[in-house]
Formats: C-alpha cells, sequence, structure tokens
C-alpha cells in the first residue's frame, strides 16, 4: 500500500510539473524542486548514457529498467503529458479571460517557492550572494525580451524544443517562456490539442536532445558547486517575477493565424496606474488573495513533502 501511496504522490507531483510547464513565466522545474524530486530527476536522466545503450543493445531489458530508474521516470512522464495534454486549452483560457487572477496566483506561488530554495543553500559566501544577483540579472533579461516572429520549418521547431526543455527543468525559467520568445508557443499548443503527430514527434526529438545533454550539466554543478548552483536557480525564480507581474500594459500588437489581435510587447505597470493606462479594472483585492493562495500553496506543499520524507 505504501509503494502505491508513494507512486500516486510522483503521478500527482509529474501533473503539477506539466500544469507549471504549459504557463509562461512558471516553470516544472520549480515543482520538482519543491517536491522534493529534483537531484533524483535529473541522475535518472543523467542515466541514460553509454551503459544503458550496452544494456539496450544486449537486450537486456530488466537491467536497463533499473539503470535509468525507469519507474521513476514512467509515473513521473505520465503525470506529466496528463496536464500538458488535458490543461493546455484550460490554463490558456483562464490566462485569457482571468489574466491578472491568474498572473497573482503564479506570482505568489514563485516569492515563495524562491525563498525555500534560497533555505537549501548550506553555507552562505560572498559567492553565492554573487550567483544569486547573476541569477536574477539573467533571468531578468530573458523575461524581458519581446518575442519575436520565427519560421515553422521542422529545424526550428527541433531547436526550439532543445532549448525549451532546457528551461522546463530549471527553477524560475519557463520553457514555455522560452517557446513564446522563440515564436512557437501556440504553435506547440495547437499541435498537442489538435495531435499534429509530425510536428510533435520533431519538437519531442529536440526536447530529448536538449534534456539528455543539459540535465549532465546540472547534475554536475549540483555535486561541485551546490550552493553557488542552489543560488543561480534562486535568483532564476526572483528574477523571473518580472514576466509574471500581473498588471501590464501592451505597447505593441500583432495579429496571430486566426486573427486575433495579441501582445507582442508588454511593460510592467503599478495597480494604482494600470485602471488609467489600459481601462480595466486593476483586481488588487482579488489579485492578493490569489497571491496569497499561491503562497500558501507552495507552504502546504513544502510541509507535506518534509513530513512524507523517509527518515535518514
Amino acid at each position: 500500500m505504501r509503494k502505491f501511496i508513494d507512486y500516486f504522490l510522483l503521478y500527482l507531483k509529474g501533473i503539477a510539473m506539466g500544469s507549471a510547464d504549459v504557463v509562461p513565466g512558471v516553470s516544472g522545474g520549480t515543482i520538482a524542486f519543491i517536491t522534493g524530486i529534483y537531484e533524483q530527476l535529473l541522475n535518472s536522466i543523467k542515466s541514460v548514457d553509454a551503459q544503458a545503450l550496452n544494456y539496450l543493445r544486449r537486450f537486456e531489458f530488466k537491467a536497463l529498467w533499473e539503470h535509468v530508474n525507469g519507474t521513476f521516470l514512467l509515473v513521473l512522464l505520465a503525470g506529466i503529458a496528463t496536464s500538458v495534454v488535458t490543461l493546455a486549452k484550460v490554463i490558456t483560457h483562464l490566462l485569457g479571460e482571468y489574466p491578472i487572477p491568474v498572473w497573482s496566483f503564479f506570482f505568489g506561488l514563485i516569492v515563495i517557492s524562491a525563498l525555500i530554495i534560497l533555505r537549501e543553500i548550506k553555507k552562505w559566501s560572498f559567492g553565492v550572494i554573487i550567483a544569486i544577483v547573476l541569477g536574477i540579472t539573467a533571468a531578468y533579461f530573458i523575461t524581458s525580451l519581446t518575442p519575436a516572429e520565427t519560421p515553422d520549418a521542422s529545424w526550428f521547431l527541433f531547436i526550439a524544443g532543445a532549448v525549451a526543455i532546457c528551461a522546463m527543468i530549471l527553477p524560475g525559467i519557463s520553457g514555455a517562456f522560452i517557446l513564446l520568445m522563440f515564436g512557437k508557443y501556440e504553435y506547440v499548443l495547437t499541435a498537442i490539442k489538435e495531435l499534429k503527430i509530425a510536428d510533435i514527434l520533431i519538437f519531442g526529438a529536440g526536447c530529448v536532445v536538449g534534456l539528455l545533454s543539459f540535465a549532465r550539466v546540472v547534475s554536475w554543478l549540483f555535486n561541485k558547486y551546490h550552493n553557488l548552483t542552489v543560488g543561480v536557480l534562486s535568483g532564476f525564480m526572483i528574477g523571473s517575477l518580472y514576466k509574471v507581474w500581473p498588471w501590464k500594459k501592451a505597447v505593441e500588437t500583432y495579429v496571430d493565424r486566426h486573427g486575433e489581435i495579441k501582445p507582442l510587447h508588454e511593460v510592467n505597470v503599478m495597480p494604482n496606474e494600470y485602471l488609467a493606462q489600459t481601462g480595466i479594472e486593476p483586481q488588487f483585492i482579488e489579485a492578493l488573495g490569489f497571491a496569497a493562495g499561491g503562497f500558501l500553496l507552495v507552504l502546504a506543499i513544502d510541509r507535506l513533502a518534509a513530513y512524507l520524507k523517509p527518515e535518514n
């Protein structure tokens, strides 16, 4: 019974990761980190190596499964896939209809997540502070870039997948936003919703290549420079708050393939200026409530993870 509960909780973590990964500005890596499976995920991905290929070539499937931590990956990926397929349309609808409450919820979620990750720093130093500042600067620069119009060619879709998946496993940097910057966010969501198999396979191939390559780098950094790496990752999360600020004004727009006007470049404004500049109610009280909800949700997840963590 204990094993079933463990697998069910892992599946729920996968659902949470998948839900985060389809939202620009929120990272599935953040969910993995705060639920205590981040390093296990990196190690499992990293185990897809030459030894794994040897097991596959010799048809030693049991040894291969154990080597790559197959059950862990299968259950987690099943949860992620469930979210991506079922929630992509729901989340994009909510963002379109209720942007301020939804972004406020994510803002609160990321703030407390960054604080929780800072707690993982075992020894503070000047170098760790510099790492945090560099992480904040990098994330701010990335998330303040203007999304671009890009080609629909297969090679570019492959590259978008490889880069986006790297961001998806980094706490604080959203792979969905990377797709938005590449001009492929709506394209990929549409491919998933309409089951465009060729596009999904090309994008997926890029994800596999990027994931297998990048996971090794991050895992090595965790093992060799744990405190500095955590500092950079927490900085990423703090810097990404620029992207999830609930009150934005569009300064540049474009017409998408469905003839709808979409914002191309937005700037953040203060809540008290939002009504005057956009003509839309800032919903400040609701925003505070949803931000508090995101804050409390992460605290609850953190407490639950600590409660369920086996004693050493």
